[in-house]
């Protein structure tokens, strides 16, 4: 069964946006794989296309948090594409949902990977949040693709993802 993206107000959906009633009342119980989209919506087109359970965060910082209630991959934007100094981070590379989002320890704690969506107009800026995120979190960087993803990008991270989880699974608790 493949759920589509579970929506913190709305709930999950099939692919014809229908919502599955058990996600519904806690999409966070589906979804390995949480993610934030902002407004242009290019990271959530790349995660429904993935076809599988996924948790959004919140667009608005004024919204609650969404809280996790398992293990998850984050699918995250870069925003900004310029650094104050060469060789600096972006200043604000990291979007303020996602950083709210993190600082709920039960969220930090149940991270275990990230994917990286950006532009590589932004250089070596590129995914740069999903690089800032895994170094907090100690979490590895899992792929990184341009602005919506390909249907290759899409293949590979699927394949990649059952992967991890499979090894994930298999690490002793």
């Amino acid at each position: 069964m493949t759920l589509g993206i579970a929506m913190l107000t709305t709930g999950a959906a099939d692919g014809a946006g229908n919502p599955h009633p058990a996600a519904e009342s806690n999409p966070e119980t589906y979804a390995d794989l949480v993610f934030f989209t902002s407004a242009s919506g290019y990271t959530g087109r790349f995660v429904e296309k993935l076809g599988r359970g996924a948790a959004r965060i919140p667009l608005h910082t004024s919204a609650p948090t969404l809280i996790a209630h398992r293990p998850f991959v984050l699918v995250l934007p870069t925003y900004g594409g310029t650094a104050a100094q060469p060789g600096a981070a972006a200043k604000g590379a990291v979007p303020k949902q996602v950083i709210k989002f993190l600082n709920v320890e039960q969220n930090r704690s149940l991270i275990r990977g990230v994917i990286g969506a950006g532009n590589t107009n932004f250089g070596e800026n590129y995914c740069l949040a999903a690089d800032i995120i895994a170094v907090k979190c100690q979490v590895p960087v899992l792929y990184r693709f341009e602005l919506m993803g390909t249907s290759e990008d899409v293949a590979t991270v699927n394949q990649g993802l059952e992967e991890f989880w499979t090894h994930q699974s298999q690490k002793p608790a």
